[in-house]
């Protein structure tokens, strides 16, 4: 069973301005799809609280983080995690993007990135419940192969 952390960022969700409604979209889709236990965090759109949220759920198998990988001068989600992680992913967040863009041309506006930190994988969504949704359906096809694969397993 994966071990899996959602965190929203936004302010105005952490503010309780409104419902964090992506976090809790990303995380039944991730129960529904794959063996899993989820939790979630909300954080402002402060790259040290990020990060520091980041650090927290080190040790699960996946960090999944929705929101702050837009252009608007708040959006520091990328910046964070790439701040935490060892070294670079890109072919998930690429995939990511390249799939949205299917589905939406502003996709290629994101900025997420994904990253390893330790035997913990961070991937960075949007922060829009339809963008966040689309991109969590895609992960689950390859969640536990890639924690098979960190951890030594069949390549």
């Amino acid at each position: 069973m994966l071990a899996i952390a959602v965190i929203t960022v936004s302010d105005r969700a952490f503010k309780k301005e409104y419902e964090d409604l992506s976090g809790p979209a990303v995380r039944e889709i991730l129960r529904t799809g794959v063996p899993c236990e989820v939790g979630l965090t909300v954080v402002p759109d402060e790259k040290d609280a990020i990060k520091r949220a980041i650090l927290l759920n080190a040790g699960n198998d996946y960090i999944i983080t929705t929101g702050g990988t837009g252009l608007s001068p708040r959006d520091v989600t990328p910046e964070a995690t790439r701040e935490v992680c060892a070294r670079e992913v890109p072919g998930i967040s690429e995939w990511l993007r390249r799939e949205s863009a299917r589905e939406t041309p502003n996709a290629v506006l994101s900025r997420g990135y994904c990253g390893q930190m330790g035997n913990t994988i961070v991937i960075n969504l949007p922060g829009s419940v339809r963008g966040a949704s689309f991109c969590a359906r895609l992960l689950v096809t390859i969640l536990e192969h890639g924690k098979e694969m960190i951890v030594g397993g069949r390549h």
